[in-house]
Parts: C-alpha cells; structure tokens; sequence
C-alpha cells in the first residue's frame, strides 16, 4: 500500500480538565465534597480553610496585591464558600488544551496524608463494630452447656439464621450436612439442640415458619394471661383462616364473639413477626441538607447550607512565594499548585450557583407542597427546570441527585419533587405524588371492616376529578407498601 498525507476535516467534542473536575464536583453529595474539599486540602499547599471568621484575625499580608484582591472580592464571593486570588504570574495558562490531561503538565504531588495513613492502618478499625445476629446468637451458644457435637450442629443451625431470625435451610438439608461428617448423628440431635437455640435470645428466633415464630414467642408468658390458651389454639389449629382473615369462620370455630376474638388477635399482634430484627447491624445513615427554605415576609427563598463545605481560600504567603520569570522546579510546582487551586475554587463556586440557582426554580414551581402538602405536588420533569435555568437535563439530573433540601415539611431528596403527572377531567395535570398521597388518605380513613378495593378508590379519585386506571391504582399502592383490601381487614 502507497503512503500518502491526507487532510480531513472533522469535529469531536473533548472535555478540557476544568470542566471533567466540575462535573465531578456538581455530581457529590455534601458528605462527598467533604471529603473531596479534604483530599485537596491536603494534596494542595496553596489551598486552606478561612478562619476569619471564627478567630476574627485577618490573613496574613505576606503579598500586597494578593491580599487587596481577596479583600476586593470576599463580599461577591462569601456565600459561596470560596475566595478567589489575584493572579501573581502571567506565565499561568489560563485554561489547558483539549487534548491534555492533569498528569501531561502539572505533576501531582503525593498526599502528605498517605504515609499517616499507611503507618496507622495497622491501629485504626476501618469496620463497623455493631454486633450481628449471628454473633449474638454465638454468644449466647459459648454461654450454654453443650457437648461438642451437640456445639457443631448448633453452629450449622446458627449459620442458616436470615436476619429476620428464620432458618433459611431445612432442618434435614442441615441434617444431611452434618450426618456426612458424623455419621452416628441422629435427627432426633438435631431437633433437640434447634428446641435449645429457640430458647435464645431474641425470643422468637431459629422458627422454621411465621407460625412456628409467634408460639415459641407466646411460651413464656405467665398462664394468668388473659386469652392466652385461645391465643394459643387460633396459632396452632386456626393459622390459615387468620391468614386470609376471616374473621366470621374463625368466630365460629373458636366459639368466641367479634369482640373476644378482637382481643385475641390483639394479643397475637403485639408479637413480633421479625425476632431477628431487634439485632440490628444497619449503618446509621446521616443525611445533610445542602439547602435551606424558609418562608421569609410571605415568599420562599432558598439559601445553601454553609456547613457542609469549609470556606476556602488560596494561602496569600504560598502564592507571594512565586517569582515571575524563575523555572526552577521549586517554582514551577507553586504555579501548578496554584493553578489547580484556582480551577477547584472555580469549580466549587459554579457548583454552589447551579446548585442555588436549580432549587430555587424547584421551590419556585412546587411553592403549593410547601404551603398545603403532598397533595398539592404539581407535575415536574427535568426538562422543565433545564429550561427554566438554561441547562441541559442531564445537569439537572447531577444537581439533584443525593442533595437534600430542608424545610418546615421535612428533608427531601431534590429529586422528590419530580413526578410524572395524570390527566384530570378539567383537563389539568395532577402529580402521582399528589395521588401517592390522597390514596394513603383514603386508605387511613377507611372503614377497617369493610376496606376499600382498588375500583372503589379509582371511583373516589374520579369523583374529584382525577381519572385513574385501577390498575395503576395497584401499582401506586403497591409502591406505598399498602397491602390489598383483604389483607386490610380488621375486627375493629
């Protein structure tokens, strides 16, 4: 083949650096930045945390000019958390090419933390220290009296223990298990040490089955218990009528009255159907509003919350230290740290307005919620905010995932406030977070004994207006947890 030069024309879209770390910065949740703000921190000489405030001292005035420009700017900038700096160099690129990335120029120096943190790491405990239920549950084994054989078979049945606090495994697979280790193992073993590990705390725990759960449970308690043998005998013979509650056929087996089979029931009630829950081992998940609204001389205005990020600013000494026309590799690294200084304070105060600027046009469309509540929710697609703040949506998708607004109603996900919408017979949009809520109305008003079907509330909700499919009146109540009428039905 015959080499040639050929010319062609062509356009592809690359993002600069500058642009990939605010996209990176816009997308983090408030603990996230944190976190990111701290990584900098410390990979960074030329950026540190504004005490002013808090020490009521001024900056060192190492560099005239640097410190005149922050004093300059401080008032545009204070609620943005970032201060920027007076330019020392005019030997600093203003933006990097397309085509280069942070490693083709700018060196990127090795956290100082990174050596604590690998000398410490033999010390610091990176886990949680919460106690599961197995481990409860092995506690309470090493406790007891039991032969070794009798201690292996206990530890198979502790293992195949769910989270709920039921066997998970059938007690012969568990048997035949065992039996291919110890063949003079017998099954009656293996009933007697399950019996044994159901006497465990919590009490309710190693049940093979809901009703197997809810009688160890009513074991223990005193014989003077009012309705406690009719408790006893609606689990042991009556379970699947209550299951499917009819309540008439299980009256009339039982021979007791509505009321005395109330109160039965309510007994079987105040156990718990999930014993293995009350060892919890879930994470407490702390959630931090990025934003604020408030209803100030009858309008709602949204401010961002100054806590979840530090007040930066560029160390003024650090950048007095750079010297115009010198190439050493001393000064060579303060220009590149404070080049990326001052994109990641660039980065950040565009975070902080796009953040700003989308929700306040959400409280802005959604004022009603905040006046009247849920029911209230008007229809919101991305596109609609996109428009309204000149952005695209898959920017308003990164805005409002994993940030939090605070409010007189409660903390809500930004995302909370998009809802897909149904048409009304007046020929209006209702949100279905708007019908979310006027199902779970309906359904907490309605009459126990007779609870309403998913044709009755679609009749409800077109009698106001809003016309709904039953089906997709099941859908929504299922994503409410709400269980079918059925299952709904009570005594009283």
């Amino acid at each position: 083949m015959k080499q040639s030069i050929q010319l062609r024309f062509g356009q592809h879209l690359t993002m600069t650096p500058q642009l990939q770390q605010a996209i990176k910065l816009l997308q983090l949740s408030s603990l996230e930045l944190q976190n990111e703000i701290q990584d900098v921190l410390e990979s960074n000489m030329m950026l540190e945390v504004n005490d002013e405030d808090n020490d009521g001292n001024p900056p060192a005035e190492n560099d005239a000019a640097t410190s005149n420009e922050l004093n300059n700017t401080q008032d545009d900038s204070s609620e943005l958390n970032v201060e920027p700096v007076q330019e020392t160099s005019n030997d600093i690129p203003e933006d990097l090419p397309v085509d280069s990335s942070w490693d083709d120029i700018y060196d990127s120096p090795t956290p100082v933390s990174s050596m604590a943190s690998a000398e410490s790491s033999d010390y610091e405990y990176q886990g949680s220290t919460e106690e599961s239920l197995q481990d409860h549950l092995t506690w309470q084994l090493e406790m007891s009296h039991f032969s070794p054989r009798d201690r292996l078979t206990a530890m198979a049945i502790i293992d195949a223990i769910d989270e709920d606090g039921y066997i998970s495994t059938s007690l012969d697979e568990i048997f035949q298990s065992l039996y291919a280790q110890d063949p003079e193992l017998e099954m009656d073993e293996v009933e007697a040490t399950l019996r044994q590990i159901q006497n465990f705390d919590p009490l309710g725990v190693a049940a093979r089955d809901l009703q197997e759960s809810l009688l160890i449970q009513l074991r223990p308690l005193p014989e003077t218990t009012h309705w406690l043998p009719e408790a006893k005998q609606l689990l042991q013979h009556y379970f699947e009528l209550l299951a499917k509650r009819d309540f008439n056929q299980l009256s009339r087996k039982m021979k007791l009255s509505q009321d005395e089979l109330t109160e039965v029931i309510q007994l079987i009630q105040s156990l718990n159907p999930r014993p293995g829950n009350q060892i919890s081992t879930d994470n407490t998940e702390y959630v931090v509003p990025d934003a604020y609204v408030r209803k100030v001389h009858g309008q709602w205005r949204v401010e961002l919350n100054p806590d979840t990020a530090p007040r930066l600013r560029v160390n003024p000494y650090y950048a007095s230290l750079i010297q115009r026309g010198n190439s050493s590799s001393d000064n060579v690294s303060l220009k590149n740290h404070l080049q990326e200084a001052r994109w990641f304070l660039k980065s950040l105060q565009s975070r902080n307005e796009t953040l700003l600027k989308v929700a306040s046009s959400i409280v802005e469309r959604q004022k009603e919620f905040f006046e009247h509540g849920q029911e209230a929710m008007k229809p919101l697609v991305l596109h609609d905010i996109a428009e309204a703040v000149d952005m695209h949506e898959s920017t308003i998708s990164r805005v409002t995932n994993k940030k939090y607004l605070h409010s007189p109603m409660g903390i809500f996900e930004l995302k909370y406030f998009f809802s897909s919408h149904v048409s009304s017979t007046e020929g209006d949009d209702v949100s279905s977070t708007a019908i979310h809520a006027l199902i779970k109305k309906l359904v907490a008003n309605e009459d126990h004994r007779k609870p309403l079907s998913d044709n009755k509330i679609a009749s409800l909700l077109a009698e106001q207006g809003i016309d709904v499919a039953r089906r997709t009146i099941a859908k929504y109540r299922e994503a409410l947890n709400i269980p079918p009428s059925n299952q709904r039905k009570r005594l009283a």
